[in-house]
C-alpha cells in the first residue's frame, strides 16, 4: 500500500506540481490549504507523512507541527516544513517545534522527493519490506501468510489487512477512526464500532492458551500493537 502524504500548501501551483510529483512517485495525496481544514484531516485520517508550509492561513504550519506533536495519535508522524524564512533562527524554531526536517524556498523538487524517502525509510522501515516481523509475529505479504512462532495464523481479509497497518505502525497509537481509514478506505460508511468487532477477531485468530496480546486498548485513544508483547518471557 503507497505512503500516503498530505500537503498542507495554499499556493495552488506549487500545490499542484508537489501533488503531481508526488503521485508519479506512487504516494497517495491529499491536500489542504490552510492550517484548520489540515487539523481536521488529520484528525480524521492517518498519514505516514506531512508536509506543512509554514505561512498557511489560519493556523500556521508551526502552531500545526506543534499541535500534531502534542497529539497521541501524531507524535511520530513525520514532518517537513516547507518556508521561504530561510535564517537560522528559524531553521533552529522549526526543527525544535518538532519538524523532522527544514526545506526553504525555492527547493529543488528532485532533493525534496529524496528527502521524502528517506524520512519514510526511517519512520517505517516496515512498509519498505515483503516481510514484516513484530516479535514472534511474522508477516508475508509475498505468500499473504502470517505466523506467531510455528502456528500458522489464518485470518479473513479485513483482519489480514488490520494486522497489516498495525505491523506497519508498530507502538503507534491507532485511532478507530485512522483504522477505518486505512483498512476500509475514506469513502466507507463502516461506522467505528466495526472496528473492535474485527479487532476482537483479530486477537481470537492471534492468541492461542497462554500467549500474550499483542494489541493494546488504549482508553479514549486507540489501539496499539505490539508483536514483543507476544514473545514467551525468558525463563
Amino acid at each position: 500500500m503507497p505512503a500516503k502524504i498530505i500537503v498542507v500548501e495554499d499556493e495552488a501551483p506549487l500545490a499542484e506540481l508537489l501533488k503531481y510529483n508526488l503521485q508519479s512517485e506512487g504516494y497517495d495525496v491529499v491536500q489542504a490549504s490552510d492550517g484548520e481544514e489540515a487539523e481536521l484531516l488529520l484528525s480524521e485520517q492517518s498519514f505516514d507523512l506531512a508536509i506543512l508550509d509554514w505561512m498557511i492561513p489560519k493556523i500556521s504550519g508551526i502552531e500545526l507541527c506543534r499541535r500534531l506533536r502534542n497529539r497521541t495519535e501524531t507524535q511520530s508522524l513525520p514532518i517537513i516544513l516547507l518556508t521561504a524564512r530561510g535564517e537560522e533562527t528559524d531553521r533552529v524554531r522549526g526543527l525544535t517545534t518538532g519538524a523532522d526536517d527544514y526545506v526553504t524556498k525555492p527547493f529543488s523538487v528532485q532533493e525534496l522527493m529524496a528527502r521524502i524517502k528517506a524520512l519514510l525509510r526511517r519512520a517505517a522501515p516496515e512498509r519498505m519490506s515483503d516481510i514484516l516481523v513484530s516479535g514472534e509475529i511474522t508477516m508475508d505479504r509475498g505468500a499473504h501468510k502470517v505466523t506467531r512462532g510455528p502456528r500458522e495464523v489464518r485470518l479473513g481479509p479485513t483482519e489480514y489487512r488490520m494486522l497489516e497497518v498495525f505491523m506497519e505502525s508498530p507502538r503507534r497509537v491507532l485511532s478507530r477512526s485512522q483504522l477505518l481509514d486505512r483498512v476500509w478506505g475514506q469513502s466507507s460508511e463502516v461506522d467505528e464500532r466495526t472496528v473492535d468487532v474485527h479487532i476482537g477477531r483479530l486477537r481470537k485468530s492471534l492468541i492461542r492458551g497462554n500467549e500474550s496480546d499483542p494489541i493494546r486498548t488504549v482508553r479514549g485513544a486507540g489501539y496499539v500493537f505490539d508483536g514483543r508483547e507476544a514473545e514467551a518471557p525468558a525463563q
